[in-house]
């Protein structure tokens, strides 16, 4: 994976990870009741976003070696997906969600790990977003066990650190749900990166 296509990833796994959605719901609703629930969330969120990924480009991969006509197919078929997401996300108006926060009693850190980890690994489209994702970044010539790992570390790494975060950030403070208000910026820029990269690709 050259740096050039290891920055792009970069690029869209942190915007994917600040969008407001319904992981960020879960993440806030137990760090409300201490950061420590919030940081078992957003281990277990990225160790399921990880497992995807793994899942996903070894699919891919296996794809790219039995089917070459099938897998190209796939990553013009990914480029179009990207470019939709692209354009809803430019017509967004913003991610609405909920976070269930009446609850005063904080739940176990086993309750916790086991939200943040189904809310990722259960979540349908994210296998959607991950092959259409992937497929742009994997040819015979630069895939190899490395630029699988790297690219499975990202999004782990990305997804993991971005929840820590928010969930360091929101004990305590009046201000937790911002995050919600910038979800069109964030939308918007989104919706650039997607649209540039699935560009890159046909036109390569």
């Amino acid at each position: 994976m050259t740096l050039t296509d290891w920055l792009s990833l970069l690029t869209i796994c942190i915007l994917g990870a600040m969008s407001p959605g319904p992981s960020l719901a879960v993440v806030l609703r137990h760090s409300i009741h201490s950061t420590k629930h919030g940081i078992v969330v957003a281990m277990s969120h990225g160790l399921g976003v990880g497992v995807y990924a793994v899942l996903t480009i070894v699919g891919l991969s296996g794809l790219l070696l039995s089917s070459p006509l099938l897998f190209k197919g796939l990553v013009y078929a990914g480029a179009l997906y990207l470019l939709y997401m692209g354009v809803k996300a430019l017509m967004s108006k913003g991610n609405p969600f909920k976070a269930d926060t009446d609850s005063k009693q904080p739940t176990s850190y086993y309750a916790a790990a086991r939200d943040g980890f189904s809310i990722a690994f259960l979540n349908p489209k994210l296998a959607v977003f991950f092959a259409a994702l992937f497929s742009q970044f994997i040819t015979h010539e630069r895939m190899n066990f490395s630029s699988g790992a790297l690219m499975a570390g990202t999004v782990l790494t990305i997804d993991t650190i971005w929840y820590i975060i928010v969930a360091g950030l929101v004990h305590g403070t009046r201000e937790r749900f911002a995050l919600a208000e910038k979800g069109p910026l964030i939308d918007k820029i989104a919706g650039v990166v997607f649209i540039a990269l699935s560009i890159r690709v046909v036109t390569l």
